[in-house]
């Protein structure tokens, strides 16, 4: 910095990547260093500056070695081994993370949301342990509305409103399992049940998916040889795989529950993002509509929906094991920001939404078929089994001889973000995969990704 005056913009990492001939990490990691001993300074949406002279400093390394020591064995995946939540470098394209850009996002309407509730009593109160009387009621009336003939519809104190369904799955499987019981999960599955079973203590049994879903009878073999009695799975737009399931698996799987005593968590992450035009009217309603025993526990999130900044979601169960997630829910959140329900659920009531949902499989879809085409021309020994009909992501299978992890950081170090699909299996990993966001910024450079991650396999 010896050669830039105090107050000197630097360019851009990309363009420090090019000059200096090294990779986009490498770049970050150095602005870090030259942060923390007060050489540069970041300014929020103007760039990095060279500081001025007086604001550099010593920096003092500092041990903790004693913490070894202290915190002793590691317990449950942490959230930072992650490969989805690494940060993403500046002009880095990002194929790695769970959410949709934000251009795919009602923003106006959640701004105007939002400032309406700080303005509200919302701001300055608190909210029932259980949630908003009307936003419970707004996502039960979503899930009756699918609920057939015959069947008793849910009903607003069915609903409890979670901050994100993350800390919902916490909650489901300390409350239904406890510390040291099995949960079934679909092979392969959202890395995130995964990262809050082993937090919660459970143990992880994996079912092998397919391509209608997973298999009753394999489901059945399972409970009986575990005894487990909790089943997590995504009926629908499956996360990482896309798979719908077949009539025939949805009914078998009830029915295998209910032979052995079992619960169903249905996480329907992906209900606002149909792809296909088909699949904007499916007939298939979701599990827990047609359920009205208590098997099924509903989980439905609304942060990737209208932004990650509202962690919102619901869990809709029925009797008993209602009040034992509720109380595990209160037990770490106390209660949901009123702000945040409020300004969730003016989003929902207006015709922005309405027209939103209607607009968005169209330009879902013109992102997906970019990225399939990409795939599909530039990957060698790539395949591609399924292109979904709904989510956000492509599940792409290498060949068996990938070093995945090299693979992950060469992309990086030349500037793109891809997720290993290691971090999506309840157990060891069946194949080499990567799962590839077709929601994310910058369409336009989904061709040139793909490029890079060829040139890094061979």
């Amino acid at each position: 910095m010896a050669d830039r005056a105090p107050g000197t913009r630097l360019p851009s990492t990309r363009t420090l990547a090019r000059d200096h001939r090294v990779g986009p990490v490498t770049v970050q990691e150095a602005l870090r260093t030259l942060g923390a001993e007060g050489l540069i300074e970041t300014r929020p949406g103007s760039g990095t500056f060279v500081a001025n002279a007086h604001r550099a400093r010593r920096v003092r390394p500092t041990d903790y070695s004693w913490q070894v020591g202290a915190l002793g064995e590691v317990t449950g995946r942490s959230a930072a081994t992650a490969g989805v939540l690494r940060p993403t470098p500046v002009d880095a394209v990002a194929l790695h993370n769970g959410f949709p850009d934000p251009d795919l996002l009602p923003v106006t309407a959640v701004r105007q949301a939002l400032v309406r509730a700080a303005r509200s009593q919302a701001a300055v109160g608190t909210a029932p342990r259980a949630g908003l009387q009307e936003l419970r009621g707004w996502f039960a009336q979503e899930l009756a509305d699918s609920t057939p003939p015959g069947v008793t519809p849910v009903t607003a104190t069915d609903v409890t409103v979670l901050p994100g369904t993350q800390a919902g799955l916490s909650a489901i499987f300390r409350a239904v399992a406890g510390a040291g019981e099995p949960v079934v999960f679909e092979s392969p599955t959202y890395w995130g049940a995964v990262l809050a079973a082993g937090q919660a203590g459970v143990r992880c049994v994996p079912l092998p998916g397919g391509a209608d879903g997973p298999d009753p009878t394999e489901l059945d073999r399972i409970l009986t040889r575990t005894g487990a009695r909790l089943f997590y799975a995504q009926p629908r737009f499956a996360n990482p795989t896309g798979v719908v399931w077949s009539p025939g698996v949805r009914q078998g799987v009830l029915e295998t529950l209910a032979r052995h005593s079992a619960f169903l968590v249905e996480d329907d992450w992906a209900k606002d993002f149909p792809v296909d035009a088909a699949e904007s009217n499916d007939p298939r309603p979701p599990l827990a509509s047609t359920d009205d025993s208590g098997r099924v526990i509903y989980l439905r999130s609304l942060t990737k929906s209208l932004s990650p900044a509202l962690r919102v979601g619901a869990v809709i169960a029925r009797g008993p094991v209602r009040e034992r997630i509720l109380g595990n829910v209160g037990a770490s959140a106390m209660y949901v920001s009123p702000v945040l329900q409020a300004a969730a659920l003016d989003v929902l009531g207006t015709p922005a939404w309405r027209s939103h949902r209607r607009s968005l499989p169209e330009r879902l879809a013109y992102r997906r078929d970019l990225l399939v085409t990409a795939v599909r021309s530039r990957l060698p020994g790539a395949v591609l089994d399924r292109v979904p009909s709904g989510g956000l992501n492509l599940w792409v299978r290498l060949p068996d001889t990938t070093d995945l992890g090299r693979l992950v950081a060469d992309c990086e170090a030349r500037g793109v973000m891809v997720a290993s699909g290691d971090d999506l299996f309840p157990a060891e990993p069946t194949g080499r995969y990567l799962r590839l966001n077709f929601a994310g910024p910058e369409p336009g450079r989904y061709d040139e990704a793909v490029g890079v991650i060829a040139d890094c396999l061979r």
